[in-house]
This record gives C-alpha cells, sequence and structure tokens, in this order.
C-alpha cells in the first residue's frame, strides 16, 4: 500500500502536516490514494476530497465532540473547561440550534465600515509600535491585532481590548492537545480573568456597547448569561490564531510574489482577493475534527460509534474535481470556493471579519515600511496539529 509519510521530504503524519513547510504535495498523494480513508495508525478516518469532507461536516451522524467526553477531560470543571463547555461551536444538539443563529446575527451586526475603521487604527498603532528590527516583533502584531479589534467590536474599551489580547493568546492553549500541564493551568488562569473582565465591565455605571452585544445574545436565544459571556471570549478566541495565520500567510504570498506587492498595496479590491484565496490555497486552519455519534454510513464509508474523522480541510481546497487549477494561486479566479471557514451546521460566520482584519492589518504594514521581500526567507510554524501559523521570530 502507499505511504506517503515514508517520503523524507512529507509529513510525519497528517497530525504534522500543517507545520510542516510544504504539507500540500502529501495532501495530494493522499487524496489521489482515496478521497476517505481509515488510517489505522492514528486509529481515526481520514478525509481529504471535497465531497467527503462536505458529507462529513453536513452529517447528522457527527459530532464535534464525542459525546463521551464533551469536555476535554484535561480542562473538566476547570474555569477553561467551564468556558468551553458553553462555546456554541463545541455543542451539538438542542443548545447549538438556538444558540447558533444567536452568534451568527450578533456578528453578521457588525458594522463593517466601524470595524475597518477600528482594524486600520489599531493596525497603525501596532505597526508604530511593534515593526522594528525585532522580526518577532511582527509575531505580536499577527497575533495581537485580531483580538484587539473584536473586543473593540463587542463593546470593550482599547485598553481592556489590549489586556484580553494577551489572555486570550494563554486561554486558547486549552484547545490544543499539545499544551503542557503548566500552559493548561496558564489557561485556566486566563479563562478566570476573561470572564472577570467582562462582568466588571457589565458592573460599570456606563458599560455601553459590551452590555448591548450581551443582551443581544440573550434576547436571539442566548438567556444564560454564563453561556453569554463565554460566547463573547469565544470570539476573541477563534479570531485569535486563525486571523494571525492569515496575516501571515498572507505576508509569505506578497514576499514570495515580487511583482504582486506593490500591486496589492495600490490596490484594496485586490488585496482582499488575493487574502481570499490565501483562505483557499494556504489557510491558517488546515483540519477539524468530527466524532461519530451512532452507527452508520457517513461518507460513504460504514462507520461506527466513537470513531473519530480527521477532516482536513486544506486538502479539500485543493481537490481538482472541487476546484479548476486548485494548486495555482490566482486571486483573480472566478471559481473560488473553499472549506476554510467550515462546512454545515458548523460553518464559521466571521470570513468577512477576518479578511477585513487581514487586509487593515497587511495595509498598515505596507505603509509602515515592512520589508515584506525579506520575509521569503524559510520560516518556522507554529507547533499545532491543525493551524498553520508561521512565525517570523522563530518558534513560540
Amino acid at each position: 500500500m502507499f505511504t506517503p509519510s515514508e517520503s523524507p521530504q512529507f509529513p510525519e503524519s497528517v497530525l504534522t502536516a500543517a507545520a510542516h513547510p510544504d504539507p500540500y504535495p502529501y495532501y495530494a498523494a493522499l487524496l489521489a490514494y482515496r478521497p476517505i480513508y481509515r488510517e489505522h495508525r492514528l486509529n481515526l478516518w481520514v478525509a481529504l476530497g471535497a465531497q467527503a469532507v462536505s458529507e462529513v461536516l453536513s452529517s447528522a451522524l457527527c459530532r464535534v465532540r464525542p459525546v463521551a467526553e464533551p469536555v476535554p477531560a484535561a480542562i473538566a470543571g476547570a474555569p477553561a473547561g467551564n468556558v468551553f463547555k458553553r462555546l456554541v461551536r463545541m455543542n451539538d444538539g438542542p443548545f447549538h440550534a438556538k444558540a447558533k443563529p444567536a452568534v451568527s446575527a450578533c456578528l453578521a451586526g457588525f458594522d463593517l465600515a466601524h470595524l475597518t475603521a477600528v482594524a486600520r487604527r489599531e493596525a497603525a498603532a501596532l505597526a508604530r509600535d511593534l515593526i522594528s528590527a525585532e522580526r518577532n516583533s511582527l509575531d505580536r502584531f499577527n497575533f495581537t491585532l485580531p483580538v484587539q479589534v473584536i473586543a473593540q467590536m463587542t463593546g470593550l474599551p482599547p485598553d481592556i481590548a489590549a489586556r484580553c489580547a494577551t489572555l486570550t493568546g494563554d486561554f486558547v492553549r486549552c484547545l490544543s492537545p499539545l499544551s503542557s500541564p503548566a500552559e493548561i493551568e496558564r489557561s485556566n488562569e486566563a479563562a478566570a480573568a476573561l470572564l472577570q473582565v467582562l462582568r466588571d465591565e457589565l458592573r460599570r455605571p456606563q458599560h455601553g456597547g459590551l452590555a448591548m452585544h450581551a443582551e443581544r445574545l440573550q434576547s436571539l436565544g442566548i438567556d444564560d448569561l454564563d453561556a453569554v459571556l463565554a460566547n463573547l471570549i469565544g470570539f476573541m478566541s477563534q479570531t485569535y490564531e486563525a486571523t494571525a495565520g492569515l496575516i501571515g500567510n498572507t505576508l509569505l504570498a506578497l514576499a514570495r510574489d515580487a511583482a504582486l506587492c506593490p500591486r496589492a498595496a495600490g490596490d484594496d479590491a485586490l488585496l482582499r482577493r488575493m487574502i481570499e484565496e490565501v483562505a483557499r490555497y494556504d489557510p491558517p486552519i488546515h483540519n477539524t475534527r468530527r466524532f461519530v455519534a451512532q452507527d452508520g454510513m457517513v461518507a460513504g464509508e460504514a462507520m461506527r460509534a466513537g470513531d473519530q474523522i480527521l477532516v482536513v480541510l486544506a486538502a479539500a481546497n485543493r481537490d481538482p474535481t472541487h476546484c479548476a487549477r486548485a494548486h495555482v494561486f490566482d486571486p483573480d479566479r472566478p471559481d473560488r470556493s473553499s472549506f476554510t471557514f467550515g462546512a454545515g451546521p458548523h460553518a464559521c460566520t466571521g470570513q468577512t471579519i477576518a479578511i477585513g482584519i487581514t487586509a487593515a492589518g497587511i495595509q498598515a504594514l505596507l505603509t509602515h515600511g515592512l520589508d515584506v521581500a525579506s520575509l521569503a526567507s524559510p520560516v518556522e510554524y507554529r507547533r499545532s496539529v491543525n493551524s498553520r501559523i508561521p512565525l517570523f521570530g522563530g518558534a513560540a
């Protein structure tokens, strides 16, 4: 049987592919083998083809968490676990059916002109403060900007938003199976601190926008305040890695095409199309997981309750049956379609927001003199089983 991992230029396994310098030939080899197959060494199914990915993400038999472990054991009963269990994106069933429309409506209610203004202001300030001779300043920019923008869009003042960006970086550690006990403890401390920040802000006499968004979520169906606060944290945590990766991978695309950078710097529409193409071609999130709740057929395969499926979104984006010239980077392609923001009941509704923040960040970096060409040298990627985030200042 063909085993791509035997080739030295390929990742060790599909679980290490996201952080590999170039995982795409590996994905193509796996996809050529089968669009969905059982990986016995890892004890899971792997879905790579566009059709298989679509069917898994839409299957009524699949859940976002194992039925027997709705909250990861490492954080169950702890502050991070108490936030995790109330996140809409980590739930299925009645709560998800009721709460997902509320979250989607709240995000859709963000005024895009205001979001653009906030993103440009924050990006300019961060670019002035962080872009220096030290390349790791760029990493801080990429991770900080998205959270500061989303925090302010939910009604938090700039100084509180800046603190939330730091705390969110610690909180998201609980979402990775690679985190150490010390990182899990930091995550719990950050979760408790984030909840306290939001509660304190709601108690202030002039709490303004945060209360408006909290009341909107409650009126739309998330009537429990703890769940409201958890999902406000979810807004920040979901954008933290995904948008940081989108900014970083867009910078790499610009660095690798000397002709594209000056064109994008002077053309907002082209820059947005380019970011959309980066999200397809070199996405910040490479895979997600689904867990089979009961025996049945999923994507044409007989599966059993308890089976786990690794859904490789990045491979599906390059499936030639789904996208013409799938391995060509083309900001002007007329048929762009991708799975990067998911599909089915758990599709992310924040695509427009992420692209807007990324565009503002790239524009600010170019305006403040970032030497984009210097980024073309090999970079490391953050250690992760699912996200692809370049680190321009080394491992973190």
